[in-house]
């Protein structure tokens, strides 16, 4: 197990508080209506949440991927879609925008989203360009000092909500041409398509963006044109080991669930944590949840370390946490039994919730190409 230090334990028991108070008692709500707990979302401004890897500068906290895991993981617990609102807002965008960005940019937009004022996100799948990112067909033609972007983006977390989203559009006819733009909802030809109706994370807003003949300032491109690909590849990293703290989350809930009910519920005369097969089943889940913990971990701090080129750091942490928290969860609800099936427990919506982990920031099949190819050619 890790041994964290003392301001990261104190990150964890400050968020782990917020959560309980700010998340957990709308989780079910939000969920079931397909809201948003916008409130708790900015609030985590003034804990300093936002900008979590954002540097100090700018208001953020300047702490590394290791810290953001560990928000992940604690925010999780209590409700994973506002948690995957959350990544779309402080890694997609935020955590984009200061690595990448130039000064004036951070100094333009950091600020207000770090603050909570404006919510972000972030653009990159399409419709026809899901695990080949680069086979995007977005495209962003540059005519005086504006560009013009045209083209659908798709599966956008926080795509009805945020108001400012770092978007990629191809600006060459090579498959690695690829440029990043800063996009206000405001900009002219730009518009939130449909809302998409999601099996989990129901309560993190999901939508198409459209983007017909939407203006942006040349100033708004984030480093050279046809240069993006790098740090496009770079924040996927990033992204893949802190989502795992989501994963992490949503097990952890579900293993706690479970042994408070194993203990509560009676059947022939005991509790059914009096049974062997309950005890075994715990203990499995317990043990996937440390290794999981300790795989996501030791990525992270191999990331913090500079090695955030290989991108099977991200692809080891996340193809196992997504496997292990579906797992665990399933056997959340055969432990609660016809219980678990109903929505009057939890159980089934951390089921839910932890599928997507299998899909979203790539596919487990896309992890694991990553993972064999960098064993293949080393």
């Amino acid at each position: 197990m890790f041994s964290w230090n003392d301001s990261q334990k104190l990150l964890m028991e400050t968020v782990s508080h917020f959560a309980k108070t700010e998340l957990a008692s709308l989780a079910h709500q939000i969920d079931e209506e397909e809201g948003f707990n916008d409130s708790a979302l900015r609030k985590m401004g003034e804990l300093g949440l936002l900008g979590v890897t954002a540097e100090e500068k700018f208001g953020g906290a300047g702490l590394g991927c290791v810290e953001a895991t560990l928000v992940m993981e604690k925010l999780a617990e209590h409700c994973a879609s506002t948690t995957l609102s959350y990544l779309a807002h402080s890694i997609l965008c935020v955590n984009n925008l200061n690595e990448n960005a130039s000064e004036i940019q951070k100094t333009q937009y950091l600020p207000g989203l770090i603050q909570g004022a404006q919510l972000g996100g972030m653009g990159m799948t399409e419709p026809e360009a899901g695990s080949d990112s680069l086979g995007m067909r977005a495209k962003a033609v540059k005519k005086g000092d504006r560009y013009f972007l045209n083209g659908t983006k798709t599966f956008i977390t926080n795509g009805p909500v945020a108001d400012v989203f770092v978007v990629y559009a191809k600006t060459g006819s090579g498959r690695k041409d690829i440029s990043t733009f800063i996009v206000e909802k405001n900009f002219r030809g730009f518009k939130v398509g449909k809302r998409l109706h999601k099996l989990g994370m129901r309560g993190s807003p999901t939508s198409e963006l459209i983007l017909e003949n939407c203006e942006v300032p040349e100033c708004n491109r984030i480093g050279g044109e046809n240069e993006s690909v790098q740090h496009m590849m770079r924040n996927l990293n990033i992204e893949r080991i802190t989502i795992s703290g989501i994963s992490l989350g949503v097990a952890s809930a579900a293993l706690n669930y479970s042994v408070r009910y194993a203990k509560e519920r009676q059947q022939f005369g005991k509790p059914i944590a009096d049974f062997q097969m309950i005890q075994e089943k715990i203990a499995e889940m317990a043990t996937s949840l440390d290794a999981g913990r300790a795989l996501t971990y030791s990525m992270a701090l191999e990331f913090d370390r500079g090695n955030r080129e290989d991108l099977s750091l991200g692809g080891r942490a996340k193809l196992f946490t997504a496997q292990m928290a579906t797992r665990i969860c399933l056997e959340a609800v055969q432990i609660l039994g016809g219980y678990g099936y109903t929505k009057e427990y939890p159980v089934e919506r951390y089921l839910r919730d932890a599928k997507l982990m299998e899909i979203g920031a790539g596919t487990n099949e896309i992890m694991r190409i990553l993972i064999a190819r960098k064993l293949l050619t080393a």
